[in-house]
């Protein structure tokens, strides 16, 4: 793709099942639909379900953040517990109401409380006559953090001149319903001191950290799954091509590797009719990577600092465009003051990384497959016994590149999957939880001759999760856009029409959630529910 037009100029600083709600409008008949986008569109939507909570439990709602961004300002307030709910909640709900008008790019933001990270956004591109969204997130993990008074700092990094004049305007709010948990929460909510420096509680019986990793800022880097090496004649370039792994370190023991997300914002692909309505997975709510430190929690235990690192494999030497923020998620052994254990295994197979170029007369291709695995096991002697957990965790990549001069063609098809395993062994048999993650993109972007853009594009998110004792569940969410517009005229002479759908799909164990939503030319044209 050229670069004049692949850019979809995310600036600012970057910044859980979670959903953009819509306005609820009925879907439009096809009498109603206009032969092309006009100066207004639907309000943003997703088919993803919204945060379930507790019926008849009490709830109150404390405001945490209320502001417009201009510019790259962070707001700074305070945050105060609730009143009235009590200190142990069975749900914490974040919920981001926004609205934007006149002509914006699409921006990154983040919204952090006593210096943790509850929320990475980004912002959808306003239509002329304005629109407005909403997005819901379960925060309950986030429990500790809000038991005592915090400072709050949200950054939504914009910029408003005589040509992008779009203010974004957003109040957060966080409901908390009275009652225990359905699931474990942390006992403490960390954050690095310095950036990279941790010191646990003593006590500590499992140690997660989540990492909110995006590549972003406008450069490259913000489409890493199209760059290449040379010497490929390509706009975005690579000294070892597209594969990318999200690294995290222990006192420098490789601790964790993952699979970013190839988040795709609402410019992507040179097209942002494709993002007007649906929004591509997760482009509203970025989910942290997890890794499991638990192996680790032995030497961490010894109330000494340690060094925590993250770092973004395959990135070029010295550029930048990668944020990567991380929070760690510490549970307690609630009848022991100190809990003592080790690393028993750390053992990490060579990395695979093979990019292959084929040249052709005019057209290029450039063919990667790649992958590393990572297997970590500990023990801590605990109240309860003993207790081992092994972790290991399987990433490949494959992908296919094509373009031709100029890059008025420009086509990638890319899967990219991450497997883990975590055994935990205590008295009693051995029990593992096993997680498939597999994030696929399909797509292409043409300019003709008469400059006329067209991008056809299909997205995947996709996870199968298999619990001990037989609970098991499966996602698939996958989106579907084909959008074209005309280059290089104002607005209002692009001639733009497009069609997008999405279906969010998740069953299991526990029950079965699917909803179809599409749109064509701005107009939501089917919301539909299968369960």
């Amino acid at each position: 793709m050229r670069r004049r037009v692949v850019m979809s100029m995310l600036a600012g600083v970057t910044l859980l099942a979670s959903a953009l709600l819509g306005t609820g409008a009925p879907a439009a008949r096809a009498a109603d639909v206009p032969a092309e986008f006009g100066t207004d569109w639907h309000d943003p939507v997703t088919a993803a379900p919204p945060v379930s909570v507790p019926k008849g439990a009490r709830s109150c709602q404390v405001t945490l953040a209320e502001a417009q961004f201009r510019d790259f300002t962070p707001y700074r307030g305070t945050y105060t517990p609730p009143q009235g709910c009590g200190g142990r909640w069975s749900k914490v709900v974040l919920r981001l109401d926004g609205k934007v008008k006149g002509r914006q790019y699409d921006r990154l933001g983040y919204l952090h409380v006593g210096g943790v990270e509850v929320l990475r956004t980004s912002t959808p591109e306003p239509s002329p006559d304005g629109i407005e969204w909403h997005v819901e997130k379960d925060v309950t993990r986030y429990s500790d953090t809000f038991r005592g008074p915090q400072d709050v700092e949200m950054l939504i990094g914009n910029v408003v001149d005589d040509t992008y004049t779009g203010v974004i305007d957003v109040k957060v709010t966080l409901t908390f319903y009275q009652g225990r948990p359905e699931a474990s929460v942390p006992d403490k909510v960390l954050t690095l001191a310095g950036g990279t420096t941790l010191t646990t509680p003593r006590n500590s019986e499992r140690v997660v950290a989540e990492v909110y990793a995006t590549g972003s800022g406008g450069g490259c880097e913000e489409f890493w799954y199209l760059t290449v090496a040379d010497p490929a004649p390509y706009s975005c370039k690579a000294d070892k091509g597209p594969y990318r792994e999200v690294q995290i370190k222990v006192d420098g023991q490789l601790a964790g590797i993952a699979a970013p997300f190839p988040n795709v914002w609402t410019g992507g692909w040179s097209d942002p009719f494709l993002w007007y309505v649906i929004p591509g997975p997760r482009a509203f709510d970025v989910r942290p990577i997890e890794y499991d430190l638990t192996p680790f929690a032995g030497l961490l235990d010894d109330g000494h600092p340690h060094k925590v690192e993250v770092s973004v494999a395959g990135v070029p030497e010295g550029q930048a465009g990668w944020s990567a923020p991380v929070n760690v998620l510490v549970w307690q052994d609630a009848h022991r003051a100190q809990v003592t254990g080790g690393l028993t295994e750390a053992k990490a197979s060579g990395p695979v990384n093979s990019s292959v170029y084929s040249p052709g007369s005019g057209e290029y291709r450039v063919d990667t497959d790649a992958g590393h695995r990572l297997t970590v096991s500990g023990y801590v002697d605990t109240s309860h016994g003993r207790v081992t957990t092994t972790v290991t965790r399987t990433l490949a990549t494959t992908s296919a590149h094509r373009w031709n001069d100029g890059e008025t063609t420009d086509a990638l098809d890319a899967t990219w999957t991450d497997g883990q395993s975590v055994t935990v062994g205590a008295a009693g048999a051995p029990r593992t939880t096993r997680t498939r993650r597999t994030y696929t993109m399909n797509g292409a972007t043409t300019i003709g001759s008469d400059d006329r853009l067209r991008t056809r594009l299909v997205l995947g998110d996709r996870a199968a999760i298999r619990r001990p004792g037989g609970g098991w569940s499966r996602l698939d969410d996958t989106y579907r856009g084909d959008a074209t517009y005309t280059l290089n005229v104002p607005r209002d002479q692009r001639h733009a029409v497009g069609t997008s759908s999405e279906r969010y799909r998740l069953y299991g164990s526990n029950g079965c959630y699917d909803r179809t939503l599409a749109t064509e030319q701005g107009v939501l044209t089917e919301d539909r529910r299968d369960c």
